[in-house]
Order: C-alpha cells, then sequence, then structure tokens
C-alpha cells in the first residue's frame, strides 16, 4: 500500500513537473513574439550575435559540406552505375544536398556548436547574477540578450544552409571531375535541373524554422539555470539535446507537409 502511494506521488510530481515546463516553454517563446517588435532594438548586439553563429561557424560549415558532397558522391556512384545511370549522379546528389542533407547538416552543427555556447554563456549569466543586475539597471535582459541571440540564429541558419549546400555540390563535383571530364556550370545545371520552386521554400522554411528552434532552446535553457556552475554545463547540454530533437521532428513534419502540396 505505502509502495503504490509513493509511485502515484511520483508520477503525479512528474507529470505536474513536464506540464509546468511545456508552460513556462511556452510562455517564454510567446514573450519572444511580443517583444521583437518592440523598442528599443541593439541592432549592434544583434549584428555581433550575427557575426558568433555566422562567421565563427563557417569554417566548421565549409570542412562540413565539402566532406559531404565527396562521400556521398562516392557512395552513390556505384549504385547508379549497376543501372548504367551515372549521368544522372548530379542531380541525385543536387536533390540530397539541397532538400535535405544541406539544411540538416548546417542545423545540427549549429546546433552542437551555436546552441551549447548560448546555453552555456546565458546560463552563466544567471548564476552568477548577470541577469539580475541588467534588470536592476534598467535594462531588458529579455530583449538584449534573448531576442538578439533568437534573432541572430534565425536569420543565419538559412544562409549557412545555403553556403552548405554549394560547398557541399563543389565538393561532388570534384569527384565527379576526377572520374570524368565535366565543367562546373553544366554540373550545377544537372544539379538543379530536377529542383523545383517547392523545393527551394521547403529547404528556406526548414532552415528558418531550425534556426529559431536553435535559438529559443538555446536561450530558453541558459536563461533558466539553476544549481550554479553544475547547472550551466546542464543547461549547455540540455540545449544541444532538445533542439537536435526538435529539428528531426520538425524535418518530418515540413517534409510531409511538403509532399502534402505537392500531390494535392
Amino acid at each position: 500500500m505505502f509502495n503504490r502511494s509513493v509511485k502515484k506521488y511520483v508520477l503525479s510530481k512528474g507529470l505536474d513537473d513536464y506540464f509546468t515546463g511545456v508552460h513556462k516553454a511556452y510562455r517564454f517563446t510567446a514573450l519572444f513574439f511580443k517583444e521583437a517588435f518592440k523598442r528599443p532594438f541593439y541592432p549592434r548586439e544583434l549584428i555581433n550575435q550575427c557575426f558568433e553563429v555566422g562567421l565563427r561557424s563557417l569554417a566548421l560549415i565549409t570542412l562540413t559540406g565539402f566532406i559531404v558532397g565527396i562521400v556521398f558522391t562516392k557512395q552513390s556512384r556505384p549504385s547508379l552505375e549497376d543501372f548504367g545511370a551515372t549521368s544522372w549522379l548530379p542531380s541525385l546528389i543536387g536533390i540530397a544536398i539541397i532538400k535535405a542533407l544541406g539544411p540538416l547538416v548546417t542545423a545540427l552543427i549549429c546546433a552542437g556548436k551555436v546552441g551549447s555556447g548560448i546555453g552555456a554563456e546565458l546560463g552563466s549569466m544567471k548564476v552568477t547574477e548577470q541577469i539580475d543586475a541588467m534588470e536592476v539597471s534598467a535594462i531588458n535582459p529579455y530583449k538584449y540578450l534573448v531576442v538578439t541571440r533568437v534573432l541572430a540564429t534565425t536569420i543565419m541558419i538559412p544562409i549557412l544552409a545555403l553556403y552548405c549546400s554549394f560547398v557541399g555540390l563543389y565538393g561532388s563535383y570534384l569527384n565527379v571531375h576526377a572520374e570524368e571530364t565535366s565543367s562546373l556550370i553544366s554540373f550545377y545545371q544537372s544539379a538543379f535541373k530536377t529542383i523545383s520552386f517547392l523545393d527551394i521554400i521547403t529547404s528556406i522554411t526548414k532552415t528558418v524554422v531550425y534556426g529559431f528552434t536553435i535559438g529559443i532552446v538555446g536561450t530558453y535553457k541558459g536563461y533558466n539555470a539553476t544549481q550554479g556552475t553544475r547547472g550551466v554545463g546542464k543547461a549547455a547540454n540540455q540545449a544541444v539535446v532538445l533542439a537536435m530533437f526538435l529539428i528531426f521532428i520538425e524535418e518530418v513534419i515540413i517534409v510531409q507537409i511538403a509532399n502534402w502540396i505537392r500531390y494535392y
């Protein structure tokens, strides 16, 4: 009887904590849309965060995109050679990278690099009471710290994803060019031949959603960090794990919506 009561209490407390967390996350996200259109806008901090998200991630995005293009081309060629369809290789690579790999790889890299950085930075400011000090000095910490970072990730990750896609296609071109003579222009023309306007819009929409997710999850975990320095590491880790989890869910949902639009 006692064990049953304990289990009910633990289950009830777990559900209460879960729904409380969902409610806090909802209020945190709703506050962003309220504060994003109100003055002041802090353009200098926004530019600084765009630099941190964009240029600081450029080298890693370049290397990853280039390797993805080469590796995917090497893995795809033997299968197409079995059917005598190697001429379709640029189109296959274009579909794979532009529609899926480019946005997804960029989002996952930024979730690990940018999301953890935001979570750790805001977490350390929270546990050292710097955020409370900003409130005392008449600065809206949510506006200055959260809104600028979420806008920066929402703006820069689509740009990084586009860059990653073109770098990946270039890596694929080098592999194709090593096997058979082809020009860069003809390769890109073949790669984009099967890409429709809906595919471009879908890819852009995915990257915007991914960027917003990474920014809002990282700032939420960092802004609500507790337990001192231990909470900083926990916030950074949770920011990465939750952002990646949500990115995969959003990928499935957006692809399903795009397919529904395409066929109906």
